[in-house]
């Protein structure tokens, strides 16, 4: 090969390395949002059963005291 045809080579070479490092950096930022979503949404599912759990209690003394 040519000297000129290696220089074009490497510069390829160098742009392909670049581009996997930006695809790594972004797909870290990707799973950690994802991961912080997960969270959000295991916290959103907790307090929603709390709230199921308060609001059944709730009818069940409603009931209980219109029996009485």
């Amino acid at each position: 090969m040519e000297d000129v045809d290696l220089q074009a080579l490497a510069a390829k070479l160098d742009l392909l390395i670049q581009r996997v490092e930006q695809l790594k950096t972004h797909n870290r930022l990707l799973l950690a949002s994802e991961k912080a979503w997960r969270e959000e949404r295991s916290q959103l599912i907790e307090k929603n059963e709390m709230a199921r759990h308060k609001v059944e209690s709730m009818i069940s003394r409603l009931k209980a005291l219109e029996q009485d």
